[in-house]
């Protein structure tokens, strides 16, 4: 759908939502805009861009002239508490240009980056990004546009003015500043100036922040902040070939669907079920065996996420590569795509019945609504796993597990509740139940879903939102209020974020994802 149409004398110019599809020209655009930027700092990536599509996917808009890409304007929503117009950086506003700070209670949208090509100037490009901007400002209802925007101009005058009195020169038209300038004319107003905001030699690294007021803005008016999840006790039955599978598996997001989950969990190892229509097998024959449908697992949680429109976390699957065999939780969004995030604490039976290794990597998937990791059944009972995801910014976990008795399912539930309350999180499990008498190591199963909540007046009596009966297939479905989190954590009876003694106890990982980014920054301006 396109967001504005209109014809100018240089053809008919279209606004609409950025596509993935877009991403390689967009790149090329961004270099062609800001060669200079581009040699001093760096240019957007692929990665970059996916993200911000990913994350919010309204704020992203492209600029089409007769069809042809020439503008692009990039945005996500803050919030930034009692000093909205505090000096920042743009690394750290726009968390190192990934979008993942992106916050949906926030109230105020933040332009990241405008920028058109230079081949394709003075025909209205850049003024119909920053009109749909405002549009999106309104449509959700949020109180204020900010953007640091690049001193463009200011190089050549360093030695003469300070940045301030730059600025004010702009603002009285004594100087033409070729962002600034043009900002000032679409109504926005300069709060402050910001130093070393971004790595720019024609700035000298500042940025003038600008504020544009939606007139709109109704304070009363909330956005919904609740989450429909559906945890699904799967039970482990026979089945006859793949297809019996898929249909089982579909039944249960179907109805999930039904029920307008936006999230539905699966247990951890729900595809071992496969391996009860084979031969029998040793246990490390079948698990391996089990890693050659993961083709077909994902095209099948692919298509039913995209077909049902929600966010499918497919329990567990082991994945093999490079000769070793992982155990990983894959959570499909609604566009088919997915993240794959390995089990990363191995049980001996794990290790030694089926020759499993532990990974290293641990996601924070930012989806439109809530921040959400995945810990596999073991991981969450190493309290620093939950801790990485929640200082990251995690609002649910999701736990799948799968355990053989009693003792086993009361390990994991008793310490998801446990990182519920000391992160201020919720906790969402779920368990496979039923037997698999023919399949190595997969006897017997104990379990019983549940979502968990901190323990305080917010929340639902003892700290738990809803639990299923146990040992018998159903699926468990439920509201969670993410705003009910932020009034725990601002003004409960006990606020652990707040009060734990960082000046007594330091928290550091070495996840393989720390170690690839460290030391890389990238980074685009407002312009």
């Amino acid at each position: 759908m396109n967001l504005f149409e209109s014809d100018t004398p240089a053809g008919k110019l279209i606004i609409r939502s950025t596509q993935r599809a877009d991403i390689t020209e967009l790149i090329e655009l961004h270099n062609r805009a800001f060669p200079v930027l581009v040699e001093a700092d760096c240019g957007w990536e692929e990665d970059q861009i996916t993200s911000h599509i990913e994350i919010f996917p309204e704020g992203q808009l492209v600029a089409l002239l007769d069809d042809k890409l020439v503008g692009a304007a990039s945005s996500l929503i803050v919030s930034l508490g009692s000093d909205p117009l505090r000096p920042h950086t743009y690394y750290g506003i726009t968390d190192d240009g990934y979008f993942y700070n992106h916050d949906p209670r926030g109230d105020t949208l933040y332009g990241a980056d405008v920028y058109v090509d230079p081949h394709v100037q003075r025909v209205g490009v850049g003024r119909a990004l920053y009109a749909v901007r405002r549009d999106i400002c309104r449509k959700l209802n949020l109180r204020r546009i900010l953007a640091g925007g690049r001193l463009s101009g200011y190089a050549p005058y360093a030695e003469k003015f300070s940045p301030h009195e730059y600025v004010w020169r702009v603002q009285e038209e004594e100087i033409a500043d070729p962002v600034l300038t043009f900002q000032l004319s679409e109504g926005f107003v300069v709060r402050d100036v910001m130093p070393n905001y971004i790595r720019d030699p024609r700035s000298k690294n500042h940025a003038s922040l600008i504020e544009w007021l939606n007139p709109d803005f109704q304070p009363n008016v909330r956005a919904d902040t609740k989450i429909r999840v559906s945890c699904v006790q799967y039970k482990m039955r026979r089945v006859s070939d793949f297809d019996d599978f898929a249909a089982q598996v579909r039944y249960f997001v179907e109805t999930a669907a039904d029920y307008k989950s936006e999230f539905v969990l699966f247990p951890e190892f729900l595809s071992v079920q496969l391996l009860s229509h084979l031969e029998p097998l040793t246990s490390q024959e079948g698990i391996r065996r089990l890693a050659e449908f993961t083709p077909q697992f994902i095209a099948l949680m692919s298509e039913l996420s995209s077909e049902f429109g929600l966010h499918l976390i497919a329990g567990s699957h082991p994945v093999l590569e490079k000769g070793k065999l992982y155990n990983k939780s894959m959570l499909f969004r609604p566009d088919g795509s997915h993240v794959a995030q390995p089990k990363l604490h191995i049980t001996p039976d794990e290790r030694i019945s089926w020759g499993i290794s532990g990974g290293n990597e641990l996601f924070l998937v930012q989806t439109p609504k809530v921040k959400v990791g995945i810990l596999i059944c073991y991981d969450i009972e190493f309290p620093e796993a939950a801790r990485y995801l929640a200082d990251k910014g995690a609002e649910i976990i999701f736990v799948p597990y799968c355990t053989d008795n009693r003792q086993g399912y009361l390990r994991v539930r008793t310490c998801a509740q446990a990182r519920a309350i000391e992160n201020q999180i919720y906790v969402v499990t779920s368990g496979v139940v039923g037997n698999l008498p023919d399949v190595a190591a997969m006897d017997i199963h104990y379990g019983r879903a549940a979502v968990f909540t901190p323990s305080d007046f917010e929340f639902a009596r003892d700290g738990i939102q809803a639990e299923a009966d146990s040992n018998v297939e159903t699926m468990l479905v439920t509201d969670l209020d993410i705003s009910d989190l932020y009034r725990s954590r601002e003004g409960g009876s006990v606020t652990p974020i707040r009060d734990r003694r960082h000046d007594l106890f330091e928290f550091r990982t070495f996840l393989r994802d720390r170690f690839e980014k460290k030391g890389i920054e990238r980074s685009a301006p407002e312009e």
